[in-house]
């Protein structure tokens, strides 16, 4: 039986949480960040030591690549993000890599040799914390990306996100050349924690995911006209604060009535100037809304749309606009039945699952057959400092990986090393 090491498996992922601007106070790793320059060191490091050629695309996607017996073959792509949210935690997207690594290293460490090539992979951006829409590595990887969006998406200082790569050595100009396609890639396999409480209530330790719910996130900007807090009349203000309140409180009641039990959710709010007597001349925030179809999806958007024309206030504009949107996704059917024939060779219990978060799997899901894992988290919490997977468990899903991938790349046992770490 094939064992991963957890010992390699704990110090990547303390390792990679060292890495951030929150010291103390859980992950925070934004994309293009010194603390991305960091881990982003520290990846490629233990890539080289693995053996496998490195590189990183034009938009700063990190590939560690071992070759495979196959010429000019499609390659079998395992790994996640390394950006966070902030304040969050050490397992959410690490944990994918590190399966990527593990996988290496256990091919190294029985001797096997891939037909297919295998990268391991680390992508960028994944969270959407620093320009907003999330999983954009993955989407410009899918070519859904364009240059003039990479201008237009900027950061909370006005830095837009092809400045912030040309900050790093990287060149937003030659995106095209980061796009991969069904070509060259024969199969996507990502592993991630659950962010949620079903594995371990049920004392399972893999889940194996069905479908991902289709999601949209869209951004409404309130503008108005500054004021001084204590010489503006109350009739006389254009508060965007106010205005955007007025949106706000409707929200919630909008999927109430759905039968489907989508989830919309407020996740980030901009005050401008954001001065304790000043009236706000600008807000904007974010409107995320999931489900598992995507008719319910498009019926809240045109909700939100009405409400945004209904509302009408002297003084204050209203605008939408889309940072996100993707359509309910299923996983490889053919990759399912692979993960659930080796969680039942290695005696694990498992369950189906479909995923209420947005992951890069449902971005390749595109393009290639894609998989995705979910191991336990300890009482379902994720995107905080208190996130944690046991590294036992994890340990139980990198094992899975391992053996998914074995069959995946058409992978060749060369000698008798069987031993066990």
């Amino acid at each position: 039986m094939f064992k991963a090491n957890k010992h390699r498996i704990e110090n990547h992922i303390e390792s990679l949480a060292r890495f951030t601007s929150t010291p103390g106070h859980g992950t925070t790793r934004l994309s293009y960040s010194k603390e991305d320059a960091a881990a982003r060191h520290y990846i490629k490091q233990e890539m080289n030591n693995l053996g496998l050629v490195v590189r990183e695309d034009a938009v700063g996607n990190i590939y560690g690549r071992m070759e495979g017996a196959l010429k000019n073959a499609p390659a079998v792509i395992i790994g996640s993000h390394f950006d966070s949210v902030p304040n969050g935690g050490s397992f959410d997207g690490p944990a994918g890599i590190v399966t990527g690594l593990e996988v290496v290293a256990l091919f190294r460490d029985y001797g096997f040799e891939p037909q297919y090539p295998l990268e391991v992979i680390a992508m960028i951006e994944e969270e959407g914390s620093r320009f907003g829409g999330g999983v954009l590595g993955s989407r410009m990887i899918a070519g859904q990306i364009t240059l003039v969006d990479l201008n237009e998406m900027k950061d909370n200082t006005g830095l837009s996100a092809a400045e912030a790569m040309e900050k790093m050595g990287f060149n937003a100009a030659e995106i095209g050349s980061a796009q991969r396609t069904g070509k060259d890639v024969k199969a996507f396999l990502e592993l991630h924690i659950e962010q949620g409480p079903l594995l371990e209530a049920a004392a399972q330790d893999v889940g194996i995911v069905e479908m991902i719910v289709g999601m949209t996130e869209i951004r409404i900007t309130v503008k108005g006209k500054s004021g001084h807090a204590g010489t503006t009349p109350m009739e006389g203000r254009a508060d965007a604060l106010a205005g955007a309140v007025s949106i706000l409180k409707e929200l919630p009641g909008m999927v109430l009535d759905e039968p489907d039990r989508p989830v919309l959710t407020v996740g980030k709010l901009n005050v401008l100037p954001n001065g304790a007597n000043v009236i706000p001349n600008q807000v904007t925030f974010t409107v995320d809304i999931r489900s598992a179809h995507s008719d319910t999806i498009q019926r809240i958007l045109q909700k939100i749309e009405q409400l945004v024309a209904d509302v009408k206030i002297p003084g204050i504009s209203f605008s939408t606009e889309e940072l996100l949107y993707a359509e309910p996704v299923e996983m490889s059917a053919d990759i399912q039945t692979l993960l659930i024939e080796n969680c039942e060779k290695l005696g694990l219990r498992y369950r189906k699952m479909v995923s209420g978060a947005g992951h890069d799997a449902m971005i390749f899901a595109d393009f290639t057959e894609t998989g995705l894992i979910f191991v336990p988290s300890k009482d379902g919490i994720s995107h905080t400092p208190e996130e944690w997977t046991d590294y036992a468990q994890l340990q139980k899903g990198i094992e899975v990986a391992f053996e998914t991938i074995v069959q995946l790349t058409e992978a060749k046992e060369k000698s008798s090393n069987t031993e066990t770490y």
